[in-house]
Order: structure tokens, then C-alpha cells, then sequence
């Protein structure tokens, strides 16, 4: 799920806390960081934090389910990787790889993983 409205990680970040009116110091501090190294990750020039951190962003900046989702999707590009909160899912469970594999092998588009996706949501309730 990748929003072309924010252009990465940092961005989203700084203007979700901007929007929340938590300064740079008072957001850094909240997180145990130093604020240039927050600046450093708000401007892109470091790579986004670990998934401990990531769920705190969401909790200090109250994002949604769909915002954080965002939020891990972007940190993840960031890194050129997943988003953090998918590999342990993905290496605990064989078939979830044999899935992927398959989708890929057969070339699965954006409409059959849509479909697919539908498709659990309703049996989820």
C-alpha cells in the first residue's frame, strides 16, 4: 500500500507530526533519540527506525491502522526491504513463502491480489 503523497519515510514523519503540533525536540525526546538524528531521518539522509520505534511513532502521532501500515510500508522502501512488521510473519509460516513463490511464478496481478485479499477479509467477519 504506497501513497505517491508522501515521497518517503521522513516526510511522512515531519508532516504527521507537524499536523499533531509536536515539536522536533519534544518528538526525539519521546523516542529516545537525539533531534539531529531525527532531522537526520526526517530529511532522508538515515534510514528509518526499527519496528520497536515504528510502533511508537504510531501510538506518539495516533495513526490509524491505515497511516501506520503507510507509515511501515514507507519505512521499509526506505531501506529498500519489506515493511519491518513482515518478516517474522513471512519466516514463520512456510506456506505464506510458497504462496509468494507461486504468485510470482505466475505473474499474480494487482486485481488477483486484491481478490485475494477480499476474499480473507470475508472470512474474517
Amino acid at each position: 500500500m504506497v501513497n505517491e503523497m508522501y515521497a518517503n519515510f521522513g516526510e511522512f514523519i515531519k508532516e504527521k507530526r507537524v499536523e499533531k503540533k509536536i515539536t522536533l525536540r519534544e518528538m526525539a525526546s519521546k523516542l529516545g533519540v537525539s533531534a539531529p538524528f531525527l532531522t537526520d531521518v526526517e530529511k532522508n539522509r538515515r534510514n528509518s527506525f526499527d519496528i520497536d520505534k515504528l510502533n511508537k511513532i504510531a501510538v506518539i502521532l495516533e495513526l490509524s491502522e491505515d497511516e501506520k501500515e503507510l507509515m511501515l510500508d514507507l519505512a521499509g522502501r526506505t531501506r529498500d526491504q519489506i515493511a519491518p512488521d513482515l518478516p517474522e510473519y513471512i519466516m514463520e509460516r512456510d506456506y505464506v513463502s510458497s504462496a509468494l513463490r507461486t504468485a510470482r511464478d505466475l505473474d499474480a496481478g494487482e486485481e488477483e491480489w486484491k481478490q485475494f485479499v477480499e476474499e480473507l477479509k470475508r472470512r474474517k467477519g
